[in-house]
């Protein structure tokens, strides 16, 4: 296969001086456990896949996008306690992340969408920053978020780590990464303040001891054709994103 010219891993200057993306995409995720089933960049290949399938086919469709290569690790401060986690802090991930920006707005690419793996990963406050000091369009997109009807269709058991979906996502994109055996039910021991748990309330979980298996959701029911189903809805209403971000103009809103 030769290089695809819309991956900025794999594309050469020729290509990508011929015909310089409008819109870079910029994969986030984050290296951590996942159950006792899944590997550790399970964010990573999701997040990478995801936005690879949608430039794919939002290049088809004649859009000016390139994605960028992945950055792998996410704020995982209370998962530090668990073997070979990486963590970065809000202010490395400000300082990546604007050097990023800082870049492509020398070449004149003024449009950027986070395509973020990890819920861990809040980047609200550094996008108003950033986008203030550099006049750049920037969009979060969590892909885990994204087609939610498809997901409320496919997917039997809730959870939001390491759960049916994921498990699902990874048996369709790297089944030979999955040991379903080995799962753990994803269950979570609830907080002992009973106030903690009422809507507009919140706190960071200490991971270990509010998951034991490190997972959140029962992974059972997971299915290598859910995965398909998902992941083709997901990158498809992506697409679709990028290609009306790309054929934007200056003056339409919030492009400005």
């Amino acid at each position: 296969m030769p290089p695809r010219p819309y991956l900025v891993l794999e594309a050469n200057h020729r290509q990508l001086s011929a015909a310089p993306p409008k819109l870079a995409l910029l994969p986030w995720g984050a290296t951590e456990a996942h159950n006792w089933h899944l590997p550790y960049g399970t964010d990573v290949i999701e997040a990478t896949r995801v936005a690879e399938r949608a430039a794919e086919l939002a290049h088809q469709r004649g859009a000016s996008v390139a994605v960028l290569p992945t950055i792998p690790y996410g704020n995982d401060e209370q998962q530090l306690d668990q073997v070979a986690t990486v963590s970065f802090t809000t202010a490395t991930a400000l300082a990546v992340l604007r050097d990023v920006i800082r870049s492509l707005a020398r070449q004149g690419i003024d449009r950027l969408v986070i395509v973020n793996g990890h819920g861990g990963n809040q980047f609200q406050g550094l996008v108003r920053d950033l986008q203030s000091e550099f006049g750049v369009l920037i969009v979060v997109v969590n892909f885990y978020q994204l087609a939610p009807a498809v997901a409320q269709a496919t997917f039997e058991a809730p959870g939001d780590h390491a759960d049916e979906m994921e498990t699902s996502l990874l048996l369709f994109l790297c089944p030979d990464l999955v040991e379903l055996e080995h799962a753990g039910r994803g269950q979570r021991v609830p907080f002992a303040i009973k106030a903690l748990a009422q809507p507009g309330v919140w706190t960071p979980r200490p991971w270990s001891r509010s998951h034991p298996d490190t997972g959140s959701g029962d992974p059972a029911r997971a299915t290598a054709d859910k995965g398909r189903r998902y992941f083709e809805a997901v990158t498809q209403a992506l697409a679709d994103l990028l290609c009306e971000l790309a054929a934007a103009r200056k003056g339409q809103l919030p492009y400005v």
